[in-house]
């Protein structure tokens, strides 16, 4: 986490560690951004695979790219969420 407060102290490294956490969070940023053409891309293997087991109201399926917390809470990662309603069973 970038502590806002280390910025006005006098410590040498103080500066080059602020450059390191705008760095993480610039970087966090980036990883997750996708194109729409790889999304919709991403969405037609997933309906591939889903259309094998069950029947999908395809008009209504939404696929995105999201920032969630790590397993350990350590960092921020992106995590895909894929909604998608089931009309039924094959």
């Amino acid at each position: 986490m970038l502590d806002i407060f280390k910025i006005f102290s006098n410590d040498k490294n103080s500066s080059k560690n602020v450059a390191k956490e705008r760095l993480k969070l610039v970087l966090i940023h980036d990883k997750g951004n996708y194109s729409p053409t790889i999304m919709e891309a991403l969405k037609g293997d997933i309906l591939l695979a889903i259309e094998k087991y069950m029947e999908v109201d395809v008009e209504n399926i939404e696929v995105k790219m999201i920032k969630t917390k790590s397993q350990d809470n350590s960092e921020m990662v992106p995590a895909l969420v894929a909604n998608i309603p089931i009309k039924k069973m094959k």
